[in-house]
């Protein structure tokens, strides 16, 4: 049976850079676009250009996108321009994008108080800017901002707004829930009647998610016609957020009624990369991910000691609805000295560890553990350091060197220029095989300084690290206060291009740092089989 398709818009860099403590960089912006990419995403609206410097240069030249169409994001014409001399327009017809979403008013209500023109000069300025757009060879589409709450006050204008695109050329007319206050069966209802009038592969959908009903309401639309999805990566947006693609695209992929009539342009192994990419995000904001997410969070597929538990191990699909694994991520059993030992065994396989399963010293590994998570340290996040936590308490990790001391100092001085400067100075003493190496580095912080140093000069060991580098450093802090403990993630690549992330957990941010940094160097000498 043909699969109808179904396209997925995702406007994470545009509508979730609205979410409250949220600020992309240009540098951020490249990452995120070409991760959403990689996903299979149809649509990437990378922002706004014209409204900001960060969006301007973003579209200043265009990505290299395998999947999705570049899409920049802006509005109609403002009422009394023509299109022809209206500076937002023109921002959008400059920028290198393959296709412009437009937003306009498609409420009577909003078109009079916030617009404070006229319904004839709002659905002018729709039609001139896509007849536009048309004309510069792109792709168009209008987002119909406050369609659904402008449907129920007045249907006529509402739906006059959605055909002046579709009839003025607009590949996509986008039904926005822009204030997220509509209901399932509205969306059904509403959508059930704009179809009448524009074909259902033409139509979108955009919802908030001001009710938490945002991946609802968009399933809701797909069964009512639309064949477009906007949404974000994990729901960011404005104060509730935006309906969650990280819940919407396996729930299209894995759900039977969806899956056996649509397809999507995310393929069965790119669904295995969406834990990836979700928490990817998260440690570009430097955030916390959400435990409880539906697919993907770290508890979506834990079950605890009891009966449950039990179900869980006899037959996972007593309480999954889908295998963890399809989506990247894996099944936890928690608590119990059984289930903890399951873990273990299984992330032990994982990482290629050699053990016997009578050994006692398992035991005193998941002891180990557990004392170490309640202190702070999170090994689901770092994989490097559970490899050498495992290693070295089943007595398989060579002491190739023995860090003496070392000191860190920070100071702030006058340059040869005569500028105010801050300044970190590290040194740093190590034993390896009886010689002792000193080494001391600038560094443009007392992190970087360490990492410096610490890689130097590490004698008969300094041939497996020359192609080791830091690429990410990420601080939480678990609890308030100035006396805070605080856990940093530290994200290393090796030549060939390998990362891998490890941990350290301190009430000092500098010894954290630095039990992070010893475990990436003492990784990659594991890694390259270097001889003790």
């Amino acid at each position: 049976m043909s699969r109808e398709r179904l396209y997925l818009f995702d406007t994470t860099l545009r509508d979730g850079a609205q979410t409250n403590g949220v600020d992309f960089s240009l540098h951020d912006k490249q990452i995120i676009a070409q991760m959403i990419d990689d996903l299979g995403i149809d649509y990437i609206e990378g922002g706004y250009p014209g409204a900001n410097p960060t969006d301007s240069e973003f579209f200043a030249t265009k990505p290299k996108l395998e999947n999705a169409k570049f899409t920049a994001f802006g509005m109609t014409r403002r009422a009394g321009r023509s299109a022809s001399n209206d500076p937002g327009l023109a921002s959008l017809l400059e920028a290198k994008a393959d296709a412009i979403c437009f937003v306009a008013k498609s409420s009577a209500y909003q078109v009079r108080v916030a617009l404070e023109t006229t319904n004839e000069e709002n659905l002018a300025s729709i039609r001139d800017s896509i007849s536009a757009a048309k004309t510069a060879g792109r792709e168009v589409m209008l987002d119909c901002e406050h369609f659904f709450d402008g449907y129920k006050e007045n249907p006529e204008f509402a739906l006059a707004c959605a055909k002046a695109a579709y009839e003025s050329g607009a590949r996509w007319v986008v039904l926005c829930d822009t204030n997220g206050g509509s209901m399932p069966n509205e969306i059904v209802a509403i959508v059930g009647e704009v179809v009448k009038h524009i074909p259902g592969d033409h139509l979108g959908i955009h919802a908030h998610n001001d009710t938490e009903q945002a991946v609802a309401n968009s399933l809701a639309a797909v069964r009512a016609g639309v064949r477009q999805i906007q949404g974000t990566l994990n729901g960011l947006g404005e104060r509730c957020g935006n309906a969650n693609l990280c819940s919407l695209i396996p729930t299209l992929k894995l759900k039977k009624e969806f899956a056996d009539t649509l397809d999507i342009g995310v393929s069965q192994d790119k669904l295995a990369t969406l834990v990836h990419a979700s928490r990817a995000l998260d440690n570009i904001l430097n955030r916390p991910s959400d435990r409880h997410a539906a697919y993907v969070g770290e508890s979506a597929f834990v079950t605890k000691t009891g009966i449950h538990a039990s179900a869980v191990m006899k037959d996972p699909h007593t309480y999954e609805h889908v295998l963890p694994e399809l989506v990247g991520n894996r099944r936890k059993v928690l608590v119990s000295d059984q289930a903890g030992r399951s873990n273990v065994l299984a992330e032990l396989d994982r990482a290629g560890i050699a053990y016997q399963k009578d050994d006692p010293k398992l035991g005193r590994l998941i002891e180990e553990m557990k004392e170490r998570e309640a202190a702070g340290y999170a090994y689901e996040s770092a994989n490097a350091s559970f490899d050498l936590l495992a290693r070295r308490t089943l007595g398989t990790v060579p002491e190739y060197f023995h860090v003496v001391q070392f000191d860190v100092n920070v100071e702030q001085r006058y340059n040869s220029s005569g500028h105010r400067v801050t300044v970190a100075m590290a040194v740093v003493k190590v034993n390896v095989a009886g010689e002792m190496l000193i080494s001391a580095a600038e560094g443009n912080g007392p992190v970087n300084a360490l990492d410096v140093a610490m890689r130097k000069d590490l004698g008969k060991y300094q041939k497996y690290i020359e192609g080791l580098k830091l690429v990410d450093y990420r601080v939480r802090i678990l609890n308030g206060g100035t006396e805070a403990v605080t856990r940093v993630l530290i994200e290393s690549e090796d030549e060939q291009g390998e990362r891998w992330t490890t941990i350290g957990v301190s009430s000092n941010i500098i010894d954290a740092s630095f039990q992070a940094l010893m475990d990436s160097v003492i990784y990659k000498l594991v890694k390259s089989g270097a001889p003790a």
